[in-house]
C-alpha cells in the first residue's frame, strides 16, 4: 500500500500527522487558533475555513480520514493527475467547512429565537423541551433541576437558573468548534465511486466485497439520515461530510464532461 501512495497523497498525509503531533504534543494552541468556530464565534477567524481540514481531534480521527485518503486518493491522483486531486481535496475541504458554517448560523439562529421565546415568557415545558434538544451539552444533574423548575414553575430562582442555563448553553453551542479534513475525504469518495463506479472493494467491517458506487452509495444515505435525525448526543459534523459529497460530485460531473482536461 504505501509504496503506491502518490506525491500529493504523501505530502497531505505528512502535512496532517505533522500538525498533530505538533498540536498535541508542542504548540496546543493550534487547536484553538486554526479549528472552524462558528462566525459570530469571538474565536473565528477566516482562514479557519482552510485550517480546520488539516487539524485533527485525536489520532483516531486522523487515522480515519488518512486511510480513506491512502485508499482511494492514489488512483485518482493518477486518473486526474495531483493538480486536480489538489484542488479537489480542498475545494471540497473548504465549500464544506463553508456550507457547514452557514448550516450552523441556520441552527444558532433557530436556539437563539427559542431561547428568546423562553425568556419573554419563561415556563417549565419549554425550558424542558430546549434541554431535552441539546442534551448533549448537559450534565445529568441538569435534569433535577427540570424537576425541581416543574414542581415551582413561579419560583422567582428557579426562572433565573432556568436562564442562566440557556445563556450558558447558548455560550456553549457558539463555540464548539470543527476540525477534520472529513468534507474533503467524502469529496474524494464521491469522486472515486463516479470515475470507478463498479470496482470492487473489501471492506473489513464486515468481510465483505462490494462495489465503489454501492459504498458510497450506503455512505450518503447515512450521512442524509445522520442529518435529518440531528442527534445531540452525536459530535460528528455530518452536514460537512454531506457538503463534500455533494461538492466532489459537482467538481467530477463537470469534469467528466470535458475529458480532454484529464491529465
Amino acid at each position: 500500500m504505501f509504496r503506491n501512495i502518490t506525491p500529493v497523497v504523501k505530502n497531505l498525509l505528512i502535512i496532517n500527522v505533522a500538525l498533530l503531533i505538533v498540536s498535541r504534543f508542542i504548540f496546543p494552541q493550534l487547536n484553538d487558533w486554526f479549528a472552524l468556530y462558528y462566525i459570530h464565534s469571538p474565536y473565528f477567524k477566516p482562514f479557519q475555513f482552510l485550517t480546520y481540514m488539516f487539524m485533527h481531534a485525536d489520532f483516531w480521527h486522523l487515522f480515519g480520514n488518512m486511510f480513506g485518503l491512502m485508499i482511494f486518493g492514489p488512483l485518482l491522483e493518477q486518473f486526474l493527475g495531483p493538480k486536480k486531486l489538489l484542488i479537489l481535496w480542498m475545494v471540497c475541504g473548504v465549500g464544506s467547512g463553508v456550507l457547514y458554517s452557514g448550516y450552523t448560523a441556520y441552527r444558532m439562529n433557530n436556539l437563539e429565537e427559542k431561547v428568546a421565546m423562553f425568556q419573554n415568557n419563561p415556563n417549565p415545558e419549554s425550558f424542558n423541551k430546549l434541554v431535552l434538544e441539546n442534551r448533549g451539552f448537559f450534565q445529568s444533574s441538569v435534569f433535577d433541576f427540570v424537576d425541581a423548575y416543574s414542581r415551582n414553575p413561579d419560583d422567582p430562582n428557579k426562572i433565573s437558573q432556568a436562564k442562566q442555563t440557556l445563556d450558558a448553553i447558548l455560550d456553549i453551542q457558539g463555540n464548539v468548534p470543527m476540525v477534520g479534513a472529513s468534507g474533503a475525504l467524502f469529496g474524494v469518495l464521491i469522486a472515486f465511486a463516479m470515475l470507478f463506479p463498479n470496482t470492487q472493494l473489501f471492506l473489513l467491517f464486515p468481510p465483505i466485497p462490494i462495489k465503489a458506487k454501492y459504498m458510497v452509495l450506503f455512505y450518503s444515505l447515512y450521512t442524509i439520515y445522520n442529518v435529518f435525525v440531528n442527534n445531540p448526543l452525536d459530535n460528528v459534523a455530518h452536514f460537512a461530510h454531506l457538503s463534500g459529497l455533494v461538492i466532489g460530485g459537482v467538481l467530477v460531473y463537470f469534469w467528466k464532461k470535458d475529458r480532454n482536461s484529464f491529465y
